[in-house]
């Protein structure tokens, strides 16, 4: 697989671009995910011309607006700016398949920035830049570089982006009724984690040549949304009894004695989701189930990323 193109404030690889002339390289986005993903760095800063080094910017709540001005000059307000370069970058940003920004920026942040109001911060505000790239890009899977650290967040981004390259993919090959279809039954299991899956499976009940777009649109927004809920171990456990039905013909008492072990011990939190997931895959084997083998549940994105290993 081809290195996935994904959006990234440019401070992050290493570049010079912050308002003090530094940066904030980091080691596991340029080092692990550098391996996977072909990263396109923007400074919307810089872009607008503020400069390297610069004078800092904050955002501020003036009369129930918020903007983006200079924190010793505020009658330099960058907010139009800002906004204008993230509608500007549309067509490059409708390519890309998911972003990493630098947290706590007035233009990047995605969340949690402060806001000043009369003086007083308040953490509730959204990256100028960003809110208008979020707003022009829906389906896109966003995450601050710091909240990469946990690895629920972590993962949970990674396999957004993951499913939405799939998805592009897809497109490129020529969108039809059958490739929706077998495209929803990969992801069943997947979906099936994060919550109720019913509505997507009756909006791809209803797909027909002359629907197709319109539910593939429609699908594709509930998809990503959905997959935004990090999946915690009680939803693992139901998707992993759910496999191990597949194999309830073909076990041995002792074998299934195992795996329910195996699977309670990982819902207690005594071992990692890879636990459960390898004695199913040493299962279906054995004992190969087409359905089952196709899923990307079992295999989301490229095992050498390790992420399953801390869930």
């Amino acid at each position: 697989m081809k290195k996935i193109p994904i959006g990234i404030s440019s401070c992050l690889l290493g570049q010079n671009v912050r308002f003090d002339g530094g940066h904030k390289r980091d080691s596991y986005i340029t080092g692990t995910l550098n391996k996977y993903f072909d990263f396109h760095p923007f400074c919307p800063e810089v872009a607008i011309g503020l400069g390297t080094p610069r004078p800092a910017i904050h955002l501020v709540k003036i009369d129930n607006s918020i903007r983006c001005v200079g924190i010793k000059a505020p009658e330099n307000d960058a907010t139009d700016r800002l906004r204008a370069y993230a509608a500007e970058l549309r067509p490059a940003h409708a390519d890309l398949c998911g972003y990493i920004l630098k947290k706590d920026s007035p233009s990047c942040g995605m969340a949690r920035v402060k806001v000043f109001t009369n003086g007083q911060p308040h953490r509730n505000g959204v990256g100028v830049f960003t809110g208008e790239m979020m707003r022009n890009n829906p389906l896109l899977p966003v995450e601050e570089e710091g909240r990469l650290g946990d690895a629920g967040l972590r993962e949970n981004f990674i396999q957004r982006v993951y499913v939405l390259y799939r998805w592009k993919q897809m497109l490129v090959e020529g969108l039809t009724v059958s490739g929706l279809t077998d495209f929803h039954a990969r992801h069943k299991l997947i979906i099936m984690s994060h919550g109720d899956y019913r509505e997507m499976g009756q909006l791809i009940a209803c797909s027909t040549k002359e629907k197709l777009e319109p539910v593939a649109e429609q699908y594709i927004l509930l998809l990503m949304n959905i997959l935004k809920t990090v999946v915690n171990r009680a939803n693992h456990v139901n998707v992993l009894q759910h496999i191990q039905g597949y194999l309830k013909k073909e076990l041995t008492a002792a074998d299934k004695a195992e795996l329910c072990e195996v699977i309670e011990r990982y819902r207690r939190g005594e071992m990692p989701l890879i636990v459960p997931l390898t004695l199913l895959k040493h299962h279906f084997r054995n004992s190969p189930d087409p359905y089952i083998e196709n899923s990307y549940y079992m295999s989301p994105y490229p095992q050498e990323l390790s992420l399953i290993n801390e869930l």
